[in-house]
């Protein structure tokens, strides 16, 4: 829908409550979470609310959830996280001189280019908002 406002216009301002909750696990396209202090109180968000951050999200990561209207509109997780490397090809000889790169798979699913130094089973630090490699742990 089509608005036109004048700079005269004036808005009630939204009232957005930010609560902690706790990534459960996901299933068939839901992510389940439970708020903070209270694992009764679990709760369901589809894909389109969690977005690509959902492919870095691991069993009891604590997000920081936004509400509105006691509906969650989106969440927040950590910017960096720590991950297990679960896949890593080999690295290859070569002219590696600039520094070269791999494509290695991190618990979760999520692939990421990696440095060629890092191996299966490395844990390294994500930068979740980019999605890149920031240091081996």
């Amino acid at each position: 829908m089509d608005r036109n406002f004048q700079a005269s216009d004036s808005f009630e301002e939204a009232e957005i409550e930010r609560k902690h909750a706790i990534f459960i696990y996901e299933t068939k396209g839901q992510y389940w979470f439970h708020e903070e202090n209270n694992p009764k109180a679990r709760f369901a968000l589809e894909v389109d609310v969690v977005g690509d951050q959902g492919r870095f999200l691991k069993p009891n990561t604590r997000v920081q959830t936004m509400v509105f209207e006691d509906k969650v509109i989106t969440i927040e997780i950590p910017v960096k996280m720590e991950f297990k490397v679960v896949e890593a090809p080999p690295a290859l000889k070569g002219n590696t001189a600039q520094g070269g790169s791999k494509v290695a798979t991190i618990e979760g699913g999520a692939k990421i280019s990696v440095p060629l130094f890092v191996n299966e089973g490395d844990m390294i630090r994500v930068n979740t908002q980019t999605g890149d490699y920031v240091e081996r742990v």
